[in-house]
């Protein structure tokens, strides 16, 4: 494992810069902000991985699995069983994360491009980091970005203060080239200035960056928000070797992935030890979640993850592709070890970070509900009233898209699934309460359910995108 090194500061003259731009960031907040009182509130550590199964936790089932650093996060707080992203691919699950929107609203309804100069999400959406920054918070990116590689629409120009990380969507950890297509090219980046660090392991300088801004907070009264963004277990899978020879029993590809698990565990680890160390975990509220499910890529040996009991995987509107993992924590402030079962997302961290933080819900159009009341109430009902939808991928005349609607759920045209298993229209409805492995189709038997599920759908589909 690399030697600790202090990167954010001396590392870079532009790190220094934007520290002063830190420093001097109160004097440009209009004084009826500052008096509402932003010393004292609380951090946010937004914690993101990549292509992380459901069950991919000791906690959440996986009997295989040494991971006790997150499972100690989730029992310190409340994690969630019916935890949705808004969309099976990682760019536009990280839109929805970053502006509370659902992928079509952000304008990012597919994959970023990994190109530089070219955009994403457009410039004018209204990020969390911009809501935070807006109410004297520091804003901080770590890791991966894949939201547009265009100045526009690169971390800085969307409300970071200081960001450190790449732009496209996968890594080699070392060399920090993107390996996809021919050529590839460097995509490791300092606030818009490219650096180059061969041979250091990303995650590890992911902890380090993390570790001297924690180090900088710790006498600072104004509060951090954090969007910690670790490319594991996204391929390519370079797990540290003890976790490789920890896991040699087990069959191929699922020692790969098992391996890669525990090594991002670790190395989250090193992160929450550091955020404690540095007296900061007492007034951090830290959010957990995988962008989406597990993948079955080639680059990924076909597969590796799981989850669970749930059909699908990345790409796949089947649970298992935006079924994920997630879960809150904040010492003191909520209760611990405690499970929730109700239909919430990503679209919620937006409205419910504001809530608890004591700022003003966000004035822009979103789609996510305020999920307090479900933090401290078992018995709370679900903020979506049990209703969510999803639109990915597919073809223009033929798209794959779902509707939960309490316990019903109709998909159209789902990857992964068989030709046979769907109508001709290409329906496949099930009960997730008696069917949440999603094995059965009974459209033909519930017609009339169809039938309500795909006007829902429709309605929905024909005003998402509207901006105002």
């Amino acid at each position: 494992m690399a030697k600790k090194q202090k990167f954010f500061f001396s590392l870079s003259r532009p790190a220094v810069g934007v520290l002063s731009f830190c420093s001097l960031l109160m004097l440009s907040i209009p004084r009826a902000i500052a008096q509402q009182g932003v010393i004292g509130k609380p951090n946010v550590l937004i914690i993101y991985t990549d292509d992380q199964g459901y069950a991919d936790l000791n906690i959440y089932g996986s009997k295989d699995l040494y991971t006790p650093n997150l499972d100690s996060l989730a029992r310190s707080g409340v994690r969630f069983t019916q935890f949705y992203s808004a969309s099976p691919i990682c760019s536009p699950s990280r839109a929805t994360l970053m502006t509370g929107r659902y992928p079509q609203r952000a304008q990012l309804p597919n994959m970023a491009s990994s190109t530089p100069g070219d955009p994403g999400m457009p410039g004018n959406q209204f990020t969390m980091a911009e809501f935070f920054k807006k109410y004297g918070y520091e804003t901080y990116h770590l890791g991966k970005w894949h939201l547009g590689y265009s100045i526009a629409t690169e971390p800085n120009a969307q409300g970071f203060d200081y960001s450190f990380g790449f732009m496209g969507g996968c890594l080699d950890n070392y060399s920090h080239f993107f390996y996809w297509s021919g050529p590839n090219r460097h995509d490791l980046w300092r606030n818009g200035t490219e650096v180059y660090l061969q041979g250091q392991f990303l995650p590890d300088m992911l902890v380090q960056q993390a570790d001297s801004i924690f180090e900088s907070k710790q006498h600072d009264p104004k509060p951090f928000f954090m969007y910690w963004a670790i490319n594991l277990p996204h391929y390519p899978l370079q797990p540290f070797p003890k976790w490789l020879n920890y896991y040699k029993n087990l069959p191929s590809p699922r020692d790969k992935y098992a391996a890669y698990i525990s090594t991002m565990d670790e190395e989250i680890g090193r992160l929450l030890k550091s955020l404690k160390d540095h007296g900061l975990a007492d007034n951090t509220i830290v959010v957990f979640q995988s962008d989406q499910g597990f993948s079955k890529e080639e680059r990924t040996f076909g597969g590796g993850g799981s989850a669970g009991i749930y059909r699908g995987s990345k790409f796949s509107l089947f649970e298992g592709g935006i079924r994920v993992p997630a879960f809150i924590s904040w010492k003191g402030k909520l209760k611990q070890d405690q499970v929730r079962d109700q239909l919430v997302s990503n679209t919620d961290w937006f409205p419910t970070l504001a809530s608890l933080c004591g700022l003003p819900a966000p004035k822009v159009l979103i789609d996510g509900k305020n999920m307090v009341d479900v933090l401290k109430n078992p018995k709370a009902a679900s903020p979506h009233q049990d209703r969510f939808f999803w639109q990915s991928r597919g073809t223009k005349k033929n798209p794959q898209w779902a509707v939960r609607d309490k316990d019903w759920k109709l998909l159209h045209n789902p990857m992964e699934a068989k030709k046979q298993e769907l109508t001709n229209e290409g329906y496949f409805l099930v009960n997730i309460k008696t069917d949440p492995a999603e094995k059965i189709n009974v459209a033909a038997q519930h017609p009339d359910i169809v039938a309500r599920l795909r006007d829902l759908y429709d309605h929905w589909i024909s005003t998402v995108d509207r901006q105002q």
